[in-house]
């Protein structure tokens, strides 16, 4: 991502009204999209683990229950507000819809460091930093490692989360550019199963009955990936049809290992955390901090899900 000087500019702004007053110590918020997952566990563990080295600064952990809950999110946003919060990580369910809470932070003095995706531009003045997996370079790494295997001809399915909603657009731009300008094959979808693993069981095994000469698929996230993969698994399908999923809990992994899914891009959800909080904290104290930090994304599969680059990242 590039920053103009203008962004620069505005930056320097919003860090010097940040840090005007700043006191140390207090309580860091971390709010993401939903609790019920093990990927976002892993970012509060992040958190959780890197707080006792911060002298003085707490960390609090909370989210949704499901990522299509965008009001709630608001509402935990300006509920840290109320509270006075040093700083908060925030993982935006929604690009637009999060930009008048974040101004109110803003407007507060308190500093947010976004995880995961983004919010629209005109809300860059808010935030102080943003770090993430570059979501549209994760797309391609599935596509790459789909292609690799099943060629360049025949029909593939996209199985995605929430249209539109944070990461899902650059993820999957990220893998159909690639698909389009490396191959010829078809795409079917792609098909939003709103992040609710039931709901991505059902569409993958509709388009499994629907295209049985169907060669690979894409599972864009965590619960989208389980289903998808439960669903080839059920349908016979495990070891006929090639699947890429996205991130790395026990379950994928799992599926990995069992030849199921070909393997999972996985981000480091634990260094979301960590950093994030960190990040915080480094604007409280008054350091210049990267507009942009990119929290890497690996490529796992079975020949390398035991050596230390996969299991850094797994969880």
């Amino acid at each position: 991502m590039k920053v103009s000087k203008l962004a620069l500019s505005l930056l320097v702004v919003s860090l010097s009204l940040v840090t005007a007053g700043a006191k140390a110590g207090g309580e860091i918020a971390v709010i993401v999209k939903r609790t019920n997952s093990t990927f976002w566990d892993n970012v509060k563990k992040g958190s959780t683990d890197v707080a006792p080295t911060l002298k003085g600064y707490t960390t609090s952990f909370n989210g949704p229950a499901a990522e299509t809950d965008i009001a709630d999110e608001v509402k935990l946003v300006e509920s840290a507000i109320s509270r006075k919060v040093a700083g908060i990580v925030l993982a935006p369910s929604d690009p637009e819809a999060l930009l008048p809470v974040l101004k109110k932070a803003f407007d507060a003095r308190i500093p947010v460091i976004l995880i995961d995706s983004p919010v629209a531009s005109s809300g860059r003045i808010y935030y102080q930093a943003m770090l993430s997996t570059d979501n549209v370079k994760a797309g391609a790494m599935a596509a790459k490692a789909l292609i690799a295997k099943v060629g360049t001809t025949g029909k593939i399915a996209v199985m995605s989360y929430v249209a539109g909603a944070g990461s899902e657009p650059g993820r999957i731009k990220g893998f159909t550019d690639y698909i389009k300008a490396r191959s010829s094959l078809t795409i079917v979808g792609p098909f939003y199963s709103q992040a609710v693993e039931a709901t991505a069981f059902k569409q993958t095994t509709d388009v499994l009955a629907a295209n049985p000469d169907l060669k690979g698929l894409f599972g864009a996230n965590e619960p989208t990936a389980i289903g998808m993969a439960k669903a080839i698994a059920k349908s016979g399908k495990a070891g006929k049809v090639v699947a890429v999923g996205f991130d790395g809990n026990s379950d994928l992994q799992n599926f990995v290992k069992d030849g199921t899914l070909e393997g999972i891009v996985v981000q480091s959800a634990y260094n979301m955390g960590a950093l994030g909080v960190r990040t915080v904290v480094d604007v409280l104290e008054g350091q210049r901090v990267p507009p942009v930090l990119d929290t890497g994304a690996v490529y796992v599969h079975k020949g390398n899900i035991t050596t230390p680059e996969a299991t850094n990242v797994l969880y």
